[in-house]
């Protein structure tokens, strides 16, 4: 038997002919961002996608993410009224809630509100020390989201972790600390258009109202689909992709977030009945099947922005360009026509083959 042919030195095992086939054929190989591939090239971006939500068993992935997000998410809710008020009311956390009825589910407000006014109301007499402990032990509790989420990233761009337990915890920290961040960001946000909406509502009449809630959910969609980008930047285990490589799987998340939680929200205002089912779990049950396809939204988008850095061959990392094989990302050093597509190419070749020298016959 004959010795295979010698692949590319640090190119994960692709020939060099793979390479330059690939170059040649695959359409948006020599793209340079997402909206320079041809439409040839997301048809074959979608493919793969639905072939590796199976294979990647995405929904499963959603649930685990989902169950340590519910863990997690009254940590971060605390985390969020504690650092707002330091800088604001935290009784203004609370009100922000009614924005937010008709978007999500009348349970999940429920058990949001509860959980803030709860926080709110014990984190009054927390001042000097006792606030900045309270802080940190509600950052380590919620940092169960993100140690879940960057396992299921690193599943999605098939990566292995590496990182030692210090850095991945303080990987995990930073991230729960940014999306902390955002959300501050978001209320304080909200606070201040709900003020210019009632400041111009003399002057310009109901119209400010509407101007003001239009303005409230892009500056919010924004925000979200910042966060999902800083979810596939910095939680994978491998150099950091550029950031025009993750806008289109962070609005797709975004879109379809929004999309599931008006939709859930609506089929279970409109066409179940959680309590007769589940009694007084209802409201729980209504709250993890949220956060289930809001995570299926997320890694979903996460799917996407990878197999379109599987389409492309140029480097997608950050920092100076570095040929295929060294780049510190499977999706990244990855060739779409490999060995192993090769392969299965020729096989068909020789089904159709075989099969036309049937008909001869």
């Amino acid at each position: 038997m004959s010795e295979p042919a010698d692949p590319l030195p640090g190119a994960g095992g692709v020939e060099p002919a793979a390479i330059e086939q690939a170059a040649q054929t695959v359409p948006g190989a020599m793209g340079a961002s997402p909206l320079a591939m041809p439409r040839a090239a997301w048809w074959q971006i979608a493919r793969r996608v639905y072939v590796m939500i199976g294979f990647h068993n995405l929904s499963l992935l959603a649930a685990g993410v989902a169950f340590f997000a519910f863990l997690a998410f009254v940590p971060l809710i605390a985390s969020v009224v504690l650092l707002y008020g330091l800088i604001g009311d935290p009784q203004t956390v609370a009100g922000s809630i009614d924005l937010l009825r008709g978007l999500a589910p009348p349970e999940v407000l429920k058990i949001l509100e509860e959980q803030l006014l709860a926080i709110v109301t014990s984190s009054k007499s927390a001042q000097g020390i006792g606030l900045g402990i309270a802080i940190l032990v509600s950052l380590y509790g919620a940092m169960r989201a993100a140690t879940a989420m960057i396992a299921a990233l690193n599943i999605i761009y098939e990566e292995h972790e590496t990182r030692n337990i210090f850095r991945k915890t303080f990987v995990a920290a930073a991230i729960t600390l940014g999306m902390v961040l955002v959300a501050v960001i978001g209320i304080f946000s909200i606070s201040l258009f709900t003020y210019a909406s009632r400041f111009l509502k003399p002057y310009v009449g109901d119209g400010a109202a509407l101007l003001v809630q239009l303005a409230t959910w892009v500056f919010a969609g924004a925000l979200i689909s910042l966060t999902f980008a800083i979810f596939f930047r910095f939680a994978p285990d491998r150099r950091a992709a550029k950031w025009r490589w993750l806008s289109v799987g962070s609005v797709l998340s975004t879109l379809l977030w929004v999309l599931i939680t008006f939709g859930f929200g609506f089929y279970v205002a409109n066409f179940t009945n959680y309590n007769a089912t589940y009694g007084s779990l209802a409201a729980v049950v209504i709250f993890l099947m949220w956060l289930f396809l809001s995570a299926n939204a997320v890694l979903l988008g996460a799917e996407v922005n990878s197999e379109i850095e599987r389409q492309t061959m140029v480097d997608s990392t950050v920092g100076p360009d570095r040929p295929i094989g060294q780049r510190g990302a499977a999706m990244a050093d990855s060739v779409v026509l490999d060995e192993a597509s090769r392969a299965l190419l020729e096989k068909k070749r020789r089904r159709r083959a075989a099969h036309l020298a049937n008909r001869i016959s």
